[in-house]
């Protein structure tokens, strides 16, 4: 059994289909651990993994995601949640489109903690931004596309086979089934 830290169904549903097979049961772990500030995804995912081992004392995980792009230095990256929640991501499309290069990427980083180790994995989507479309996902999906179709014009099934929570799952399931 692996334990969750999230609050987010959609991100317990992914996880329970990319770990289910190596673990058995992945349970959500309703717990508020301290995000630290940093520019450093793997570093917010690891404090929170510490975090929420030592709350809940078994293995869990915790993620950090973020959307990056080029032309604004990486932002919003880290900082992704709060800066769709201050100005929306539809201003974030607009600062990005008025640039040339509208290359962006999500960037997910998975955290495990069981107590005596603690390891990350990072997986990455390339894209670009372009104007909103489509009516699924959440966050930046309407503004990110990747393969000519936006996240939000994606079905659930297709996003999370690509997705970059997705890729770092995928490396977390192949080093527990290596280290079993």
């Amino acid at each position: 059994m692996l334990r969750f830290a999230t609050t987010n169904a959609g991100k317990l549903h992914e996880a329970r289909e990319y770990l289910a097979d190596v673990v058995g049961e992945v349970t959500q772990f309703d717990y508020d651990y301290v995000e630290i500030q940093s520019d450093d995804l793997a570093e917010i995912a690891a404090h929170g993994a510490r975090e929420s081992f030592d709350a809940a004392g078994e293995p869990v995980i915790v993620d950090d995601s973020g959307l990056f792009v080029d032309a604004l230095g990486g932002f919003p990256g880290p900082y992704s949640s709060y800066v769709d929640h201050t100005i929306g991501y539809e201003r974030v499309s607009e600062l990005a489109r008025a640039e040339e290069n509208r290359r962006a990427r999500f960037r997910a980083v998975v955290a495990y903690c069981d107590g005596d180790r603690l390891e990350t994995f990072e997986g990455v989507v390339p894209g670009e931004i372009v104007a909103p479309r489509g009516d699924g996902g959440f966050g930046y999906d309407p503004i990110f596309e990747h393969d000519g179709t936006t996240f939000a014009e994606m079905d659930t099934e297709r996003k999370n086979a690509l997705s970059h929570r997705g890729r770092a799952l995928a490396k977390l399931a192949t080093w527990l089934v290596e280290e079993a």
